[in-house]
């Protein structure tokens, strides 16, 4: 008896998976790619918050913070890492050439400018800022774009608070990326 072997996904049109310099793996424009594109759906497990905090804690410090966890409400998160697809591998950049968008129970990457052939992939993945952070916790989030604007890390920074101000200032993209894919997630 023969063992099937299923098929292997079709890869992206838009976009093909390769080392980048922003982190580990990026996803980099196959052909030219126009402003208002629906280039992915950003799809995994369907958790809880809790499920999430179960499977990635955030009190361990001593590990590098590599979660692909992206928030669609407030009951629901995905979890890339589990039943993901390529999206999983688009970066977080400062100066973003996409954005994640949500529709109808469906997070979706639009090109939110023209997008040239060869060029990296990226949204910002605006990490919910907790009121307790302190600098450690932004530098455990760093950020290393290369963007002019590079904020230092992938927080979501109220510029009003000094601390992100400072921060942002003395760090810049200088510091390491922190891999979240943890977009967007807040906590309740």
């Amino acid at each position: 008896m023969k063992k099937s072997k299923s098929a292997a996904p079709a890869p992206n049109p838009w976009f093909r998976l390769r080392r980048s310099r922003i982190q580990g793996t990026g996803a980099f424009a196959r052909v030219d790619i126009p402003k208002g594109t629906r280039i992915i759906e950003y799809v995994g497990e369907h958790i809880t918050n809790a499920e999430a905090d179960r499977r990635y804690p955030d009190d361990d410090r001593n590990q590098r913070h590599h979660t692909f966890l992206f928030t669609l409400n407030q009951r629901t998160i995905i979890d890339a890492a589990h039943h993901g697809n390529a999206a999983r591998f688009i970066n977080h950049s400062c100066d973003p050439n996409c954005d994640a968008v949500i529709e109808r129970g469906h997070i979706w990457i639009f090109a939110i400018r023209d997008i040239p052939e060869g060029t990296e992939l990226a949204y910002d993945y605006q990490f919910a800022h907790e009121p307790e952070y302190t600098e450690q916790d932004l530098a455990f989030y760093a950020c290393r774009c290369g963007s002019a604007n590079c904020r230092g890390t992938i927080v979501k920074i109220d510029r009003r608070r000094k601390l992100g101000r400072q921060w942002a200032a003395t760090h810049g993209a200088a510091r390491h990326h922190a891999a979240s894919r943890h977009a967007s997630r807040r906590r309740g």
